[in-house]
C-alpha cells in the first residue's frame, strides 16, 4: 500500500462509530481530504494530537477505494494556543474554517492552505486587531475567486484621482466619482495594499488602519455575500 506524507489543517471532524472519527483537511499538495482516523477517541490513541483544531499537522495516510482514506499517522508540527485563550478569536477561527470550507472545491489551490495558515498566525497574535483579520481573509478569497474590485479607474475608465470623493459601483466592481462619495484615495490605497496579498499584520501597520477598516469592511463583506458561497 502506498502511502502519502503531506502536511493539514482541520477543516472539520465527524464522530463515527464507538472510536473513530471521520476527518476533512486541506493540505498544500492534495487539495482537501477526507481521512478516517480509527480509534482516535480512545484515551490513548497516538492519532489524536495530531488533528487538534487551529493546528498544521505533519500526516500519513494511505488511499482508499471510495472518497474516504485511513489515517497512518499524526504529529502536531503548530498548534496555534493563542487562538483558543480568547472566545472571539475561537469563533472567528471556526467561522473562517466554515467559510473556506465552503468556498472551495475538493481540489483548491495551495494559495488556500495558505491562506488559512496565516490567518491561524494573525488570529494567534493579540496585537492584530479582529477585524483587520476579518478583512484581510475576505480580501483574500475574494481575490482568489477572480472578484477583487478594479482598483485602477473609475467605472468609467478614468484613472482614480487623489482628488476625488467615490462610491462604490457594485455592478461594475469599480469606483465611481460622486461628489458626496465617503471613501477617499485612503481608502483606496488601504484596499490596494489588502487585495495585493500582504499578511494581516501588515495591515495593522498602517497609521490609522482601526478607522480605515471600520470604513471599507462593509463594502468587503458586501463583495463577498455577492461573490462567495457561503
Amino acid at each position: 500500500m502506498n502511502q502519502i506524507v503531506t502536511k493539514g489543517i482541520v477543516l472539520a471532524r465527524v464522530n463515527f462509530g464507538e472510536a473513530d472519527r471521520i476527518v476533512t483537511m486541506l493540505t498544500p499538495d492534495h487539495g482537501k481530504i477526507r481521512l478516517m482516523a480509527k480509534g482516535v477517541r480512545r484515551i490513548k490513541s497516538k492519532l489524536a494530537g495530531g488533528i487538534e483544531l487551529y493546528s498544521v499537522s505533519d500526516i500519513t495516510y494511505i488511499k482508499g477505494r471510495g472518497d474516504i482514506d485511513t489515517l497512518v499517522s499524526s504529529r502536531l508540527q503548530k498548534h496555534f494556543s493563542n487562538i483558543a485563550k480568547d472566545i472571539d478569536r475561537t469563533m472567528a477561527g471556526y467561522e473562517m474554517i466554515k467559510r473556506l470550507d465552503k468556498a472551495t472545491e475538493e481540489s483548491p489551490e495551495s494559495e488556500y492552505y495558505d491562506l488559512l495558515e496565516k490567518a491561524f498566525e494573525a488570529l494567534d497574535d493579540s496585537t492584530v486587531s479582529l477585524d483587520v483579520i476579518w478583512l484581510w481573509f475576505t480580501m483574500q478569497l475574494l481575490r482568489f475567486d477572480g472578484h477583487a474590485p478594479n482598483l485602477k479607474t473609475d467605472d468609467a475608465g478614468q484613472k482614480l484621482d487623489v482628488s476625488n470623493a467615490y462610491q462604490f459601483n457594485h455592478d461594475h466592481m469599480a469606483f465611481a466619482a460622486h461628489e458626496n462619495g465617503k471613501f477617499d484615495a485612503d481608502h483606496i490605497k488601504f484596499l490596494r495594499l489588502g487585495f495585493a496579498g500582504t499578511q494581516a499584520k501588515i495591515l495593522q501597520m498602517v497609521q490609522g488602519s482601526g478607522e480605515l477598516t471600520s470604513a471599507v469592511l462593509p463594502l468587503v463583506n458586501d463583495m463577498a455575500s455577492a461573490y462567495i458561497r457561503n
